[in-house]
C-alpha cells in the first residue's frame, strides 16, 4: 500500500495541503462521433493513472492505450490545457491536473455519508489513537474521502484524501469481500498468480470476519470495517497506525462499533457489530 506517508510533527500541529488549480475554457464541438471517442480516449488516458502511477510520458500512455506517440502527446497536452493533467516532477511526464482535484473533491463532498461521517472518525480516532479514515467505492477500488489524523504522537501514519488504495489495502479487501466478482477481477488485473491468491485470501478473510487487518512493511498497520445504509455497502472505515501494537482487541472493537453506529445513522436495517473479536 504505498500511500501511506509518515512524518514526525510536534503534538497539536496539524498538516494543512492546498492545491491551486488552473482550467482552461473551451467550447465543446458538436456531438459527433469523432468527439464521443475523443472523450472516451480522455477518459482512458485519466484512469491510467492510480496509486503506482503518478506520472506518465507521452511514450507510456501512446504504448498502454495502443495511440502513436504524436496522437499521444497532442492528447496530453490538450488535456494540461484543460486543467485535466499538469506537467510532471520529471521531464516530459504529466500527472493528473487540478481540474481532476477539484472534481474528484466536487464527487466526495456530494456524498451525505463523508460529513456524517465525520463526528464518528474524529471520536474513534480520539479514542484509539490512530489515523481514522473514511473510503467511498471508486471506478477501480476505494478511494480516501475523509481522514481525522491522530495528532498525539510523534510519529503520525495517514493517507492523502482522494487517494486510490490499492489490493494490499484492507480498504480493499472489505470492498471486495462485499462486492461481486466483477470488482474482484478489475482490481486483480494485472496481479501475478500469487498476488492474486493472496488478494483472494484476505477478501474470503474480510468475508468471514467482518473486518481486515493488514500488517504492512514498515511497521504500519491497518484495519478495516465496512459501513452500511438501506441499499448495502456504502463505505469502509479503517483505522491506520505505526509499530507494533501489542493488543489490536480493544481498537478493533471501537472500530466495529463506530461502524456499526455510523450503519445505523445512514439507515440500515441491521448494524450490530460482531458479538466478539477473535
Amino acid at each position: 500500500m504505498t500511500v501511506l506517508a509518515t512524518r514526525a510533527i510536534a503534538p497539536g500541529d496539524v498538516l494543512h495541503v492546498n492545491y491551486d488549480s488552473g482550467m482552461a475554457n473551451f467550447d465543446p464541438n458538436d456531438g459527433s462521433t469523432s468527439d464521443i471517442r475523443a472523450v472516451a480516449r480522455v477518459g482512458q488516458i485519466c484512469a491510467l493513472f492510480g496509486p503506482h502511477t503518478i506520472e506518465l510520458t507521452a511514450a507510456d500512455v501512446a504504448e498502454l492505450t495502443g495511440l502513436n506517440r504524436t496522437t499521444a502527446y497532442r492528447y496530453c497536452a490538450s488535456m494540461v490545457a484543460a486543467g485535466i493533467l499538469e506537467r510532471g516532477s520529471r521531464r516530459g511526464t504529466f500527472a493528473l491536473g487540478g481540474l481532476m482535484l477539484e472534481l474528484g473533491a466536487q464527487a466526495l463532498g456530494r456524498q451525505r455519508i463523508v460529513e456524517i461521517a465525520r463526528p464518528f472518525l474524529r471520536e474513534l480516532s480520539d479514542a484509539v489513537r490512530m489515523t481514522a479514515i473514511l473510503s467511498l467505492k471508486g471506478a477501480h477500488g476505494p478511494v480516501v474521502a475523509r481522514v481525522e489524523e491522530d495528532t498525539s504522537r510523534v510519529v503520525v501514519v495517514t493517507v492523502r484524501s482522494g487517494s486510490r488504495l490499492d489490493h494490499t489495502a484492507a480498504q480493499t479487501h472489505v470492498f471486495l469481500a462485499y462486492a461481486d466478482g466483477a470488482a474482484l477481477e478489475d482490481v486483480a488485473s494485472g496481479l501475478s498468480a500469487l498476488e492474486r491468491a493472496q488478494l483472494e485470501s484476505e477478501v474470503a478473510a474480510a468475508r468471514r470476519q467482518g473486518y481486515s487487518v493488514v500488517r504492512h512493511e514498515g511497521g504500519a498497520l491497518a484495519v478495516a470495517a465496512p459501513v452500511f445504509d438501506e441499499k448495502g455497502m456504502a463505505a469502509t472505515i479503517a483505522l491506520l497506525g505505526a509499530g507494533d501494537m501489542a493488543e489490536l482487541s480493544p481498537a478493533l472493537e471501537r472500530l466495529l462499533a463506530a461502524a456499526a453506529a455510523l450503519s445505523a445513522e445512514l439507515g440500515a436495517d441491521d448494524a450490530r457489530p460482531p458479538a466478539s473479536v477473535v
